[in-house]
């Protein structure tokens, strides 16, 4: 919905600026590509920012699904590690090799 939006306005800018503004054509060529290049790259790193996002998701949804996670050439699972919510971190347990140990889950597989 979002993109539609952003269309739309996009549109009325271009537009504006073929009938409001006494550019020459090639300011307004210049004009257009730069917005066209803004725009992708906010779409691109949208598109970025969802596909780490999902990738966080699914090693949190294996780790609670008891399975191991591998992390930094290391296996985490339930049984060495806590996850802690609200920085997406695996934490060593106590009584383990990996007490204190933290591992973020963006750097999983």
């Amino acid at each position: 919905m979002a993109y539609i939006f952003s269309a739309i306005i996009a549109g009325l800018f271009f537009l504006a600026l073929h009938y409001f503004t006494e550019f020459t054509k090639l300011q307004k060529i210049t004009v257009t590509t730069i917005l066209l290049a803004i725009i992708l790259s906010a779409i691109l790193y949208n598109s970025y920012s969802n596909a780490q996002s999902q990738k966080m998701l699914e090693a949190v949804r294996k780790f609670e699904q008891n399975k191991t996670v591998k992390c930094k050439n290391e296996d985490v699972n339930s049984t060495n590690y806590t996850l802690s919510i609200g920085t997406y971190t695996f934490i060593g347990k106590h009584n383990t090799p990996y007490f204190n140990q933290m591992i973020s889950v963006s750097e999983c597989e």
